[in-house]
């Protein structure tokens, strides 16, 4: 079966989450992925526990579908392995801090150079401009600064950061998004071109309606813990047993909802008719709705409601998420072979393809695994050559 991708290499210098996100997202859809780590590997290699066959879930996560080669890049006989790859590659992906490749002269000048039709994508905190430029990026401390921490927790509880890593992931997608638009873009004029993405640009980008809200009304928003600031009743509430979280989006479904319930009196009261008169009056009605649910089980709610149509679910932990018929049936639970481990499961992949579909081949490398095969192989190195280099620690 061919996959959408096949035939484009791309570079993998990146490490931790953002980049890997992306270049796992191309490897999934057919990319000759190489990933290009320091002789002490990538830092998630070491963030657990849990391992499993000497690797972390964390590492495992994002770095399926890739070849693992070890260059110190502080060498030049390093940098010269480097150089002709780029010679053969479409894509590079990097990571690192502002200026970095460039004081190695492998900056996107330098390379564009000996290759036109690379594509260069980097990835930093803050951008290749601007005064924040040469600080660090960290996806903690990028939630704080780009506003998604002030509107995230209870309303009078503290500031709260999304329970993963959601900066990196977004700005690793954004990467993907440029990435693929630069290749479609490079059939029609036979350039690369250099994709510039910040983890501060892309957590801005996707405030969406809560910014459009701030940016129309100058008014900055509140923490409204797990409710919504536009639509009413769209939380979560305690039923008998347990949490479920209910979003009635439409004055149609609040209708409905209230015949449901027995309560028709509550879709004519002024107060709560209209989405905007519930918003404005979410003081009282949450409350005579919490007092509702409590009365039932969680699993009575969800019956009811949904037999009508209405959208609701359980707040699921990991464990009922990963043993759910519909997360199991659209393939999101994915089982393979791994030198180490024996097998490892991972997450699947969550577009579908009808011709061309994205498939899991390769378990993420061990540290080094395919730098022999991509010397020789692609490269044409002797085994004098790789035995110079491995004598003088450039691999």
């Amino acid at each position: 079966m061919v996959r959408p991708l096949e035939g484009i290499r791309v570079l993998d210098l990146s490490r931790v989450l953002a980049g890997p996100y992306l270049t796992m997202m191309l490897g999934d859809l057919g990319a000759e992925i190489i990933k290009v780590e320091s002789p002490e590997g990538d830092d998630t290699r070491q963030w657990g526990p849990p391992f499993v066959g000497g690797e972390s879930a964390y590492y495992l996560a994002v770095n399926r579908n890739k070849k693992s080669i070890t260059l110190n890049l502080k060498m030049p006989e390093a940098r010269q392995v480097l150089l002709d790859l780029i010679k053969i590659s479409d894509v590079l992906v990097e990571n690192f801090r502002t200026g970095t490749m460039e004081k190695w002269n492998l900056g996107y000048e330098q390379l564009q150079a000996i290759n036109p039709r690379l594509i260069y994508c980097a990835i930093t905190g803050y951008g290749q401009s601007g005064p924040y430029k040469d600080r660090p990026g960290y996806d903690f401390i990028i939630q704080a600064e780009g506003g998604i921490m002030s509107i995230t927790g209870e309303p009078e509880g503290a500031p709260m950061k999304v329970g993963v890593a959601i900066v990196d992931i977004t700005a690793g997608l954004f990467a993907g998004i440029a990435t693929l638009v630069a290749l479609y873009e490079r059939e029609h004029s036979g350039q690369g071109q250099f994709i510039d993405v910040a983890l501060l640009d892309s957590q801005v980008a996707w405030l969406a309606n809560v910014a459009s809200n701030y940016l129309v009304s100058g008014q900055p928003p509140k923490r409204y813990g797990n409710a919504h600031p536009n639509i009413v009743p769209y939380e979560t509430f305690r039923c008998r047993d347990r949490w479920i979280a209910v979003g009635i989006g439409a004055d149609r479904q609040w209708q409905r909802f209230c015949q449901l319930v027995g309560h028709e009196e509550w879709a004519s009261d002024p107060r709560f008719a209209t989405n905007p008169a519930r918003v404005q009056h979410r003081a009282v009605l949450i409350p005579l709705l919490q007092e509702l649910f409590a009365t039932r089980t969680a699993d009575e709610w969800l019956a009811l409601m949904q037999a009508e149509g209405l959208p609701c679910g359980p707040i699921n932990t990991l464990d009922r998420v990963f043993s759910d018929p519909q997360v199991l049936h659209r393939q999101m639970v994915v089982e393979i072979p791994h030198p180490t481990a024996g097998s490892v499961k991972l997450v699947g992949v969550p577009y579908k393809l009808s011709r061309t579909p994205a498939t899991i081949v390769e378990a993420p490398p061990l540290l080094g695994e395919d730098t022999e095969t991509v010397l020789r192989g692609i490269l044409g190195y002797t085994p004098e050559q790789i035995a110079h280099l491995r004598q003088v620690g450039a691999i």
